[in-house]
């Protein structure tokens, strides 16, 4: 589906957190660029995922689907996101995105190597809580 040009970080975010932005026009890597804004206009990491998640429960809610919140994918991502932002300072989350590609694979890429992908999203306790990671369960990478 052509979801047309990529809008820019202020309408992605106004919209995000309105919940005006159709459920449709916001997938994985709008996700991904929302916790990007997020982490780094909120410096300390606590404050930007609370803040996030929050977010992220109320647009879930406001589109009538709240059960798709996921405790332990929205985390880890958070961790994975700050953790490639840390320190590195970029133009937009457009910018952020094409230097870390790794993060829009939503089903082998960077999360791979710490969780196994289809386990995480069938458990209902790391849909509620965050789980850690289980090392013999992620694929290693290449």
């Amino acid at each position: 589906m052509d979801r047309g040009p990529p809008l820019d970080d202020e309408a992605l975010l106004g919209g995000f957190e309105s919940a005006r932005l159709p459920a449709a026009a916001f997938g994985h890597a709008e996700h991904v660029r929302a916790a990007f804004l997020y982490l780094t206009r909120h410096p300390d990491f606590g404050e930007a995922a609370v803040r996030f998640r929050s977010a992220l429960r109320r647009f879930a809610a406001a589109k009538g689907v709240p059960d798709r919140y996921h405790e332990t994918l929205t985390w880890a991502y958070l961790a994975l996101i700050n953790e490639r932002a840390h320190g590195s300072s970029f133009a937009s989350s457009a910018g952020f995105l094409r230097s870390h590609p790794e993060l829009l694979d939503a089903k082998g890429g960077v999360f791979s190597r710490y969780y196994d992908l289809g386990a995480v999203t069938r458990s209902a306790r790391a849909r509620q809580v965050f789980v850690l990671p289980d090392p013999g369960a992620a694929r290693q990478g290449p």
